[in-house]
């Protein structure tokens, strides 16, 4: 009692003063299991209808969608800018990086290393400027493009597509226990232990598995290998890597064989597979990063061992390294999928054929307006979709 009365004594500004102490102290015990959430790289999502309809978002269903490109490169950012716009979608730019600016003491190295191109340098800088932007910011997942990216009107059709087949290859079998998951893939997420190959699982006829409950792409992911030069499906012999496919044949917005091309040599897809065929698989053997995405555990990862390892290679051969476990040093592997023909490709403006890379030479020259392997491209149509022609877009790749 003679507490209370002392403290009923005490001047109004420091009643103040104690009441705001304990509201603060209150709000602190109330949140403190949020701020857990920082350190857990794995964050589920508040429950939803169907958490494959954030596909549809702004995001594509990853947290932020990141655009890498020089400032100076103001005709790029224009034209991202209008085609993320036509395709309803956000967009954040981080800041590309040219190599002079970027001193050998930025570049890790455990032993002597020959100093990259400057280009090369200033390439691998932006990305891992982009992967150190999702770890900073905790994001759950990012979508990572370079600024030349195209892509079809339907993008978020073929993501849909590419999340079910995804989900078939790393989610458990729905009929399996927590305690013993089982999976559709007979060689995920151990493949040392499963055959050489497996059958291939039809789109049309995935399995039930688990339903993911942090992104729609699936629970247990680093990396979407989503825009790219090339790739092989996974070696029957190489890498210790999963063996699983998903084949969805018939994909209308897949071009026919004479459109598709690639660096890599032979090309798996064409030589395996009829007309129209897409196919989901673990990354083996990529170049090029044109867009990728992340987890916030693979951005983590990648951090480790592409930003803070030897910086002895392009960004995209040390992220091939990454998701395969192959060269030196060993960064991998880690549980990175890709689709192809993949879903991103690179823009060619019409012009001089000098602009069209601030990494290597493209020749001398003009070009008309292009871009490769996308159907029903955004940058290609933009007119019709400013005027919302919806009827009038055109094909660029038709079959006849």
């Amino acid at each position: 009692m003679s507490a209370i009365l002392s403290i009923r004594r005490l001047p109004t500004s420091n009643l103040i003063a104690i009441s705001a102490f304990l509201l603060f102290s209150l709000y602190l015990f109330s949140t403190r299991r949020e701020a857990v959430s920082y350190f857990d790289a794995r964050r589920a999502r508040p429950p939803s209808r169907n958490i494959t309809d954030d596909i549809y978002n702004t995001t594509l269903g990853f947290e932020k969608i990141f655009v890498i490109g020089l400032p100076s490169r103001t005709d790029r950012r224009d034209g991202m800018v209008l085609q993320a716009a036509l395709s309803n979608m956000e967009i954040e730019f981080i800041d590309g990086v040219l190599g002079k600016d970027v001193p050998d003491k930025a570049l890790p190295s455990t032993q002597e290393l020959k100093r990259l191109e400057d280009p090369v340098v200033g390439a691998w800088r932006g990305h891992m400027n982009a992967i150190q932007e999702v770890v900073r910011r905790n994001l759950s997942s990012a979508l990572i493009m370079e600024d030349d990216a195209d892509w079809d009107v339907r993008i978020r059709d073929q993501l849909r597509d590419y999340a079910l087949a995804a989900r078939a290859l790393t989610q458990p079998l729905a009929s399996s226990s927590n305690s013993s998951p089982v999976y559709a893939d007979a060689t995920y997420p151990r493949a040392s232990n499963g055959p050489p190959t497996v059958p291939d699982i039809p789109f049309d006829n995935l399995p039930a598995t688990v339903a993911p409950q942090i992104s729609p792409y699936g629970d247990d992911w680093d990396v979407f290998w989503a825009g790219h030069c090339g790739m092989h499906f996974p070696f029957a012999y190489g890498p210790p890597l999963p063996k699983g496919r998903v084949v969805h044949l018939d994909d209308a917005t897949t071009p026919s064989k004479r459109h598709l091309w690639t660096i890599s040599s032979p090309y798996d897809l064409k030589d395996q597979y009829p007309e129209h065929a897409r196919v989901v698989h673990h990354v083996q053997d990529p170049c090029c990063s044109l867009a990728y995405a992340v987890t916030q555990a693979g951005a983590r990862r990648i951090l480790r061992e592409v930003g803070l390892k030897d910086m002895n290679e392009p960004f995209d051969l040390q992220l091939k390294s990454f998701c395969e476990g192959s060269g030196k040093p060993v960064r991998g592997p880690h549980n990175c999928l890709t689709i192809q023909p993949g879903l991103f490709h690179i823009h060619f403006s019409a012009g001089p054929k000098d602009v069209n890379s601030d990494i290597s030479d493209h020749g001398e020259g003009f070009q008309h307006e292009w871009t490769s392997m996308v159907r029903h491209s955004v940058r290609l149509n933009a007119d019709a979709l400013l005027d919302g022609r919806m009827d009038d877009l055109v094909d660029q790749l038709p079959d006849e």
